[in-house]
């Protein structure tokens, strides 16, 4: 059995760019988006040391660019769901379009962060810490005890404290 060749990063780039533009595209659904991702593939490989020994190059891109079109569509949900909040907003409590995009990519972290979390355990935190709920509230507006916001909290702050302490 011969082991596969490192390719390069040109020849990866010339071979499998425009397949892979139209595998994104096919999930984005615009043009723009799907070569901003695809670029980002090809900035990630760049950025490793050396490009690994591949038999299915085309499996090891999609691999890629899977995950940053889940980061790409998580992010799209975070900024549809606060453009609907922001919509509910008087026009003189409106952020700036800097502002805007401060809170975002704030949210954004966020959502990274939490991220491999139960959904349960995920939505005690954000009521928490971003709506600024008590437990007690919580509680009752999950229709669970307690005890158990208390324990999703925990565990939550035990997790983000992982994430961010590696």
């Amino acid at each position: 059995m011969q082991l596969a060749a490192e390719p390069s990063l040109d020849r990866l780039y010339s071979s499998h760019n425009h397949w892979l533009k139209a595998v994104v595209y096919r999930r984005v659904g615009c043009t723009e988006t799907a070569a901003d991702l695809v670029q980002d593939v090809f900035i990630r490989l760049l950025c490793k040391d050396s490009i690994p020994a591949m038999d299915e190059p085309r499996a090891y891109l999609a691999r890629i660019a899977h995950g940053l079109m889940v980061d790409y569509q998580r992010r799209q949900a975070l900024e549809r769901a606060w453009l609907e909040r922001l919509s509910m907003l008087p026009e003189d409590e409106m952020p700036s379009p800097e502002e805007h995009m401060q809170i975002v990519e704030s949210l954004a972290r966020i959502d990274a962060l939490l991220d491999g979390l139960k959904p349960r355990v995920s939505r005690v935190f954000l009521l928490s810490r971003l709506e600024g709920l008590s437990y007690p509230a919580i509680a009752r507006q999950l229709d669970v005890s307690l005890s158990t916001v208390e324990k999703d909290m925990a565990q939550a702050l035990r997790h983000c404290y992982h994430v961010l302490m590696g």
